[in-house]
């Protein structure tokens, strides 16, 4: 079975928001980021505005792949089609006489089919997983660029996140909800295809603030201006310095580890380097 291959492309989600903007609204929710008791006590005693430190503050762009496989089959099959007749004793038909049993024949005919299948798949490029929600970008205007100028295209003071999920084991993943069996006495024709593979970056603001000698983190999508909130310590996926709170990071700095997997330090992290996609083989299915 051939495997028809699109080329990879490279997307930047054009943001709809300033830094400004985004730091505004994150601090509306900065009290709800330090856990629902602090939350309680915000209503009943309203904290004062030196109460929060913004110790660290960063625009990164994270990626999500959209893949879109497709698969096309031609074939032909024997198949038997019972009718019913009633009070029919036989029944002479395309040069053939069929005897009624039990007030039935059967024809036997054979059958060319035609079936289409077509799959639009979205993983977290991060943790690899399937993640439908994603499509509400996809409406969001978006750049293509080559994938040795993301870093120049996304602006020296933005993080470039580098995908943890590679196109080859997505694309084996999508063909595997494609390519399903066929009863078939002859295939006439075998189409499988993955008609786009494309690695999608999109704005987030990432404010990091400390209160009474905690830290916390709030979120600001660049698209769709959601708010969300969480724990310094559940970004384990984004950096281990950002579980530590002894020594943050200025908020003047560009770059850490602190919301960003794979990179010792954004002065030093190297434009995201994409492997060429490599070919696939798939073991024919048995019909």
């Amino acid at each position: 079975m051939n495997v028809e291959l699109a080329d990879e492309r490279f997307l930047i989600l054009k943001d709809r928001f300033s830094m400004d903007h985004a730091e505004g609204r994150a601090s509306t929710k900065r009290i709800d980021a330090f856990g629902t008791l602090a939350k309680v006590t915000g209503f009943l005693n309203k904290p004062k505005e030196d109460e929060f430190e913004l110790v660290y503050r960063e625009r990164r762009l994270q990626p999500f792949w959209r893949l879109v496989s497709a698969a096309d089959y031609v074939y032909e099959r024997t198949r038997r089609y019972p009718v019913a007749v009633p009070a029919v004793e036989t029944v002479a038909a395309y040069g053939q006489t069929l005897t009624a049993v039990d007030g039935q024949i059967t024809f036997e005919g054979l059958e060319t089919c035609r079936e289409a299948v077509r799959k639009e798949s979205l993983y977290d490029a991060l943790t690899r997983q399937p993640d439908v929600s994603l499509s509400k970008y996809l409406g969001f205007e978006g750049i293509a660029v080559e994938a040795d100028r993301l870093q120049a295209a996304a602006g020296e003071e933005t993080i470039v996140v580098p995908p943890v999920a590679k196109a080859p084991e997505l694309i084996r993943d999508a063909l595997s909800g494609i390519i399903t069996r066929i009863e078939a006495d002859r295939v006439l024709e075998e189409k499988i295809r993955v008609e786009a593979v494309e690695l999608y970056y999109r704005p987030i603001y990432a404010f990091r603030y400390r209160r009474q000698g905690k830290e916390a983190v709030v979120e600001f999508d660049g698209l769709t201006g959601d708010v969300t909130t969480a724990s310094v310590l559940t970004l384990t996926a984004k950096g281990n310095s950002a579980n530590s709170t002894s020594s943050p990071a200025p908020v003047t700095q560009k770059a850490t580890t602190a919301f960003t997997a794979d990179a010792t330090s954004a002065d030093s992290k190297p434009p995201i380097s994409v492997q060429p996609m490599t070919a696939i083989s798939i073991a024919s299915r048995t019909r």
